[in-house]
């Protein structure tokens, strides 16, 4: 399309006007970039500080999103399998690092569906009625991943408090669990009880359950244990396509699936799966893609304090999803101001955003304490598509969280109301 047919580019100095008031706001702090562009020409119509690394939070999941698509392809599915074990009468839960996996089938409503631990245990007890085996012992297999559970700058309040578990190959429900301690079976983003500690035991004991339910005995306690080196498999269940996983991530802003999705991008090019395996696969195929600077990782979620991405880096970022068809699933997956995801009611401190950006800006919404960032896509007055990066990561207080991620929204109705000629 012309400039002409899609609509005017706005001004410089029509947008820094609009934006002036917005992002000067005391609660954003002293640090405060900006960056908007055109997508269709990456020319830049207005940068502010926009090379400068800042805090990313959850927009980091940008960058994960890009480099899954990219290296898995949107098809993708992620497997947990029952094998044999050594000893005849030992079977082992293999763990294929799907981050949506769940113990039972979630409620019809909630999308995507995952893959569960009923549906594996069931067909894994048709098989072992059909060898006549009515007894067997339960190990699990969680050496897909590697590396301590925790990233660097993660707290260990992080799990306390609801936000993300030990990251492993084998967990269920994203280690959500009941008040009653058991897995949640259902997406509930807004559930911020204390999550599992050892997801994988939580997991492998849910599976021993379904077992024993479906007429195989289990023997003793499941048990870490490594599966053979070329394993005969019992049985399997695949995850969503990872075109769906990663919308439910970028919705629900979920830490879990992102450090999930990172460390299959490391094992895909051959890195090690762990925090800084997937940081450092993340940032080669991102660099690949053409963004060769501006980021600074530690993990794949932006959960940590210690990473750092700049503005232009992740305007880019949208920009080449924008640009090819395999990685749209990120457009897809972004929230819509108002209407979806951590920019709907209720659903981030983020979700009071109105006026001119209901319906017409769709971005990644980050939070920590005292950081408020928020990037994507906003269709302004003239019905042009622009691309946007705001981040301010020197929130002067906490208490005033609120009050900042209110000015970032400002920001963005600013921008989606602005010709700015």
């Amino acid at each position: 399309a012309t400039g002409t047919e899609r609509g005017a580019l706005p001004t410089a100095s029509g947008l820094r006007s609009a934006l002036a008031g917005p992002l000067s706001t005391a609660a954003l702090g002293p640090d405060v970039s900006a960056l908007v562009a055109d997508p269709v020409t990456g020319r830049v119509l207005l940068s502010e500080q926009a090379s400068q690394l800042s805090t990313p939070a959850s927009t980091e999941k940008l960058l994960t999103s890009l480099a899954a698509l990219a290296v898995l392809g949107a098809g993708a599915r992620f497997s947990t399998r029952v094998v044999h074990g050594g000893p005849a009468d030992s079977v082992v839960l293999v763990g294929g690092g799907d981050p949506t996996l769940a113990v039972n089938a979630f409620p019809a409503q909630d999308y995507p569906q995952p893959a569960t631990l009923a549906a594996l245990a069931a067909a894994t007890a048709r098989a072992l009625k059909s060898q006549h085996r009515a007894a067997v012992s339960l190990g699990y297999d969680t050496s897909l991943f590697t590396g301590p559970g925790l990233a660097p700058g993660w707290p260990d309040t992080y799990v306390s408090t609801g936000n993300v578990t030990p990251i492993v190959s084998l967990e269920v429900d994203q280690g959500r669990l009941r008040p009653a301690g058991t897995p949640e079976d259902s997406d509930d983003p807004f559930n911020l009880r204390p999550r599992a500690t050892d997801p994988a035991a939580m997991a492998a004991a849910s599976f021993a359950a379904l077992l024993t339910a479906d007429g195989i005995g289990v023997t003793g306690t499941p048990a870490v244990q490594a599966a053979p080196a070329r394993p005969s498999v019992i049985a399997s269940v695949s995850s969503p396509p990872l075109s769906a996983i990663v919308e439910q991530m970028l919705q629900e802003s979920n830490n879990v699936i992102a450090e999930n999705l990172a460390r299959q991008v490391a094992l895909a090019t051959g890195k090690a799966a762990s925090f800084s395996g997937a940081a450092a696969a993340v940032t080669a195929e991102l660099r690949r893609l053409g963004v060769r600077s501006g980021i600074s990782l530690v993990d794949g979620s932006g959960l940590s304090p210690q990473d750092a991405i700049a503005p232009a880096t992740l305007v880019k970022v949208v920009e080449l999803a924008m640009a090819d068809a395999g990685l749209r699933a990120l457009l897809a997956g972004l929230p819509v101001a108002g209407f979806s995801g951590t920019l709907h009611a209720g659903q981030s401190v983020f979700s009071g955003i109105g006026g001119a950006a209901l319906g017409s800006v769709r971005a990644k919404t980050g939070n920590l304490d005292t950081v408020t960032d928020l990037a994507g896509l906003v269709s302004d007055k003239n019905g042009t598509t622009l691309v946007f990066a705001f981040m301010a990561d020197r929130v002067p207080a906490a208490a005033m969280l609120g009050e900042a991620a209110t000015a970032i929204d400002e920001a963005a109705v600013a921008l989606a109301g602005c010709g700015c000629r």
